[in-house]
Parts: structure tokens; sequence; C-alpha cells
């Protein structure tokens, strides 16, 4: 799927998660994923990466690995945010355990708190997939982080 050059805000309503998820794109790049009550006004509904988290949502397996991403965050959270986004589908890790996999010392705790960090500012949420990983803390709001988890046949 390209987006090369795609630009904006789209944004659509789920009902799976009872919410809107919006992307916005820049150079196309990923760049942000929230979760809005209603789509802004000014968004665009159609675009193929919704209609790819709509099927996820209905239980369509897709890690989204070819989806580019433009992170924006210090290099010691890319680390982190790259290592989340290499866990598969349905697996969950610990903290401990995606510090590990980013290179970093789960007992050291200025790693686990370059960890936490980088999964509480979680610029793009679903495509770095921070509702696999048990502990938080998560840029997902509660209520999604559920309805993707039970997506995904993970507990809680």
């Amino acid at each position: 799927m390209s987006m090369a050059g795609t630009s904006g805000v789209f944004a659509r309503e789920f009902d799976e998660i009872d919410r809107t998820v919006q992307v916005g794109f820049a150079g196309g790049r990923v760049i942000s994923v929230s979760f809005p009550a209603e789509p802004p006004a000014d968004a665009n509904g159609d675009h193929d990466l919704l209609d790819r988290i709509d099927a996820y949502l209905d239980g369509e397996r897709d890690e989204f690995a070819e989806v580019a991403l433009g992170l924006t965050v210090p290099t010691d959270q890319r680390e982190v945010l790259e290592a989340l986004r290499s866990l598969p589908y349905g697996e969950e890790v610990s903290v401990s355990r995606l510090a590990r996999l980013g290179g970093f010392d789960p007992d050291d705790p200025d790693d686990v708190a370059t960890v936490t960090g980088a999964l509480d500012d979680n610029p793009i949420p679903v495509l770095l997939p921070d509702h696999r990983v048990s502990g938080g803390p998560y840029a997902t709001p509660g209520d999604v982080r559920s309805a993707l988890r039970r997506v995904e046949g993970l507990s809680r």
C-alpha cells in the first residue's frame, strides 16, 4: 500500500472501540494516532489505513509492519518504540521484557524510566502496539486498550 506524499488528518468512527481513530500523516508517513470521541469536522474518513484498522478491529490479523512511520522522539525512546513495533500480533510482554528487547537493562531504574516514558508518550498507538505490554503505562486509552487486547485474544 503506497501512502507516498499523503499529508493531513484522516479519521473514522469505529463501533468496536466506541471511539474515533484519528491518523495524522506528513509526507506519506504516519506521525500520530489518537482516539477522540468524534472525528474532527475537517478530517477525511476515506483512507486505506483506516480500512485496514477496520478489518483489524473485525479480527483480521494485521501487524501494520510496512506502514511508514515518522517518529520524532529522542533516540532512546525510538529504540523502545522500534522494539515495541516488533512485538507479534497477539503476543504480550512485560515492561522488563520490552526493556531487554530494546537493549535496556530492566534492573536499571533510569532504563526502566526510559521504557515507561516511551510507552506513555507513544505517538502512534495501534501501529506501535503498547496494548501488548503488561504493566504499562500506555498512550492508548484504557477502554481502547481493552478492546484491542480482546481483538488479539489477550487477557484483561
